[in-house]
Parts: structure tokens; sequence; C-alpha cells
């Protein structure tokens, strides 16, 4: 069992990364990840709202299938990832006005982050229990800081970069998130390997 869980975790980092693998959640990576300080915040953010929605919609799921429900689990889902998300602005805003003004209109979008609602859909889906959800949603929670983190290291470089004038600002950007997401396949069997699942 830890083996499984210790799996799904590093899973989610390095191989099955939402970002850089799954493509979800690429509005708050390019908008977010110009400043180390900003993108390490909302990965944070996303941390805390990723496992804390997959903590409630896991249970929540369950109540929906026993009533025959299960039909409105996106709505429903969509409802508690944005009563979390203001939970998190409220605080922020009290505890780290500064965090709270670097991510400006980014940290409400984390509400229509589809990175957040992927990863409440994707445990069900993948009929994983409670704790291999959670297992999931923070190693899909650090998967993200992962990518943002080495994304802004990334585009401080590609200031000091001179590109041609047609790959100046997002096509030069989108060109490294490219490169960025392809040094990830590297990781493809050595997660396998190492945990024998």
């Amino acid at each position: 069992m830890a083996a499984k869980l210790a799996y799904i975790f590093f899973s989610m980092i390095l191989v099955n990364n939402y970002v850089l693998v799954k493509f979800l959640g690429i509005c708050p990576f390019l908008g977010v990840s110009k400043k180390l300080d900003s993108a390490f915040g909302m990965s944070c953010a996303v941390i805390f709202v990723m496992t804390l929605a997959t903590a409630v919609t896991w249970p929540v799921q369950q109540l929906l299938d026993t009533f025959g429900l299960g039909y409105l689990q996106t709505i429903v889902f969509i409802l508690i990832i944005a009563v979390l998300v203001q939970l998190v602005e409220v605080i922020m805003k009290k505890y780290m006005p500064p965090l709270h003004k670097a991510l400006g209109v980014y940290l409400p979008l984390i509400t229509t982050n589809c990175a957040v609602l992927g990863v409440t859909i994707l445990n069900i889906d993948n009929g994983y229990n409670f704790a291999e959800s959670i297992f999931c949603a923070l190693g899909a929670g650090f998967g993200f800081m992962l990518a943002m983190v080495l994304f802004s290291g990334v585009r401080k470089r590609l200031e000091d970069a001179k590109p041609p004038k047609c790959f100046e600002g997002l096509p030069i950007t989108l060109v490294a998130a490219a490169f960025t997401s392809i040094s990830f396949m590297g990781f493809g069997g050595i997660i396998e390997n190492i945990f024998k699942v």
C-alpha cells in the first residue's frame, strides 16, 4: 500500500505532471511564472486548494453516487472549489497582503483552474480510494509547483536572451514551455522501476 501511494505521488510530480504532460492549468503557468516568488505563492495556494478540494469532493462523490446524482459531479465540484478558493483568498488577504497583491487576478482564477477540477474528477475516474486520491492531489500540486518554479527560472533566462523579433513575447515563452515539457518525458520508466508497481 505504501509503495502504491509513493508511486502515485511521485508519478504525479514527474511522469503525469498536470501542467507539462496533461496541459491542465496552463493559464496560471504562463501568467504567474514570470517571478519566482509569485510562482511559488500561487503553487502553494494550488497545492492547498487541490488537496482540500480532493478531501471534500471524494466523499461528496460517494454521496452523489448513493443517491444516483453522479451526473451533478462537475457542477458540485466547481462550487466546492469556488468556496475553497474564496477561503484561501480571504486568508491571504488578511495574513499575506504582499503575496495577495502579487497574485492579483490569478488567485480567483484558481476557481477556474482546470488542473484543480481535473485532479478531483480524475481521482474518481481512476477509481482511487480516499488515501490514494489525497496522495494524487498532493503529487499533482507539487508537480504544479515544480513546473511553475522551473519555468520561472526559464523565463528569467528568456528575459536576458535576444530571440528573433518574430519570437519575442508569447511565442518564445510557448517554445520554452514545450521544451520544458519534453524534458519531463525522460522520467517515464524511472518511477515504475523504482516502485515496481
